[in-house]
């Protein structure tokens, strides 16, 4: 019987910390303070991160032509800058990719 009712706690315990555990996603945790022209011409897309979930920050996160990822500060000029340049920008992310294969051609 108290072996029972032993292995009984030890399951509704796992359970229980398996349903308290919160998933992360990809948050960022710090800011980049600058980034240099030249980088950022290399910046292909961007999206927000709220503070809502698992992220403890707002933040703009860049995307890079090879996938980097920088997350920067939503409140700097030079971010909101950057963000209006690609929104700008005639050509999007698939046309570049479809512009590289069919060089090579």
């Amino acid at each position: 019987m108290r072996f029972n009712t032993l292995f009984f706690l030890l399951i509704l315990s796992c359970v229980c910390l398996a349903l308290a555990q919160v998933p992360y996603d990809n948050c960022c945790l710090k800011y980049v303070r600058s980034m240099k022209p030249a980088a950022q011409k290399h910046a292909v897309k961007y999206r927000h991160q709220m503070t809502d979930g698992g992220c403890n920050i707002p933040a703009v996160i860049f995307t890079m032509r090879k996938g980097r990822i920088i997350c920067t500060d939503p409140n700097e000029t030079w971010v909101k800058d950057l963000m209006k340049k690609i929104d700008e920008r005639p050509w999007k992310l698939s046309d570049m990719r479809h512009r590289r294969h069919s060089r090579r051609g």
